[in-house]
């Protein structure tokens, strides 16, 4: 005995709804990727001639020599012990004579002292496994 009218009614009315949502989603991430291209436009029309509108790009092969963010974070850590990764970056931006409050400047400086200790941490050099508030606390090993 075959299925009653009902439910292959209902099942096609399901798949309708569905291929309908389907459909309204897609045009709901177009419309969002639309405003967000037309807010960005706006944007650089509405500017002042204000430079902080738009921060420079941050090339920190020219603020740092090779090696001299290794070379400052293992001083650093052999002379106070354990920091966390916040701290190693506000030390070497005041040694640098660097704007601390610069967030730009301070995440890039963050990344990099991350990348460079990661990398001494696969050689056994210092452990960043443990965590304080979110950020790796680096402490010389052995």
């Amino acid at each position: 005995m075959g299925e009653p009218l009902a439910i292959s009614i209902l099942r096609k009315k399901r798949d309708r709804i569905r291929d309908t949502i389907a459909k309204y989603e897609a045009r709901l991430k177009e419309a969002q990727a639309d405003l967000a291209h037309v807010i960005a436009a706006l944007r650089l029309f509405e500017i002042d001639s204000n430079a902080d509108d738009f921060p420079a790009y941050v090339d920190l092969n020219r603020v740092f020599r090779r090696g001299e963010t290794t070379t400052f974070c293992m001083t650093a850590l052999e002379a106070e012990g354990p920091l966390d990764t916040r701290e190693l970056t506000a030390r070497i931006m005041r040694s640098k004579g660097l704007d601390e409050h610069d967030k730009v400047l301070s995440q890039a400086i963050a990344l990099r002292i991350v990348q460079t200790l990661r990398a001494r941490a696969r050689r056994g050099k210092v452990d960043g496994t443990t965590r304080r508030k979110g950020v790796c606390v680096w402490q010389i090993m052995g």
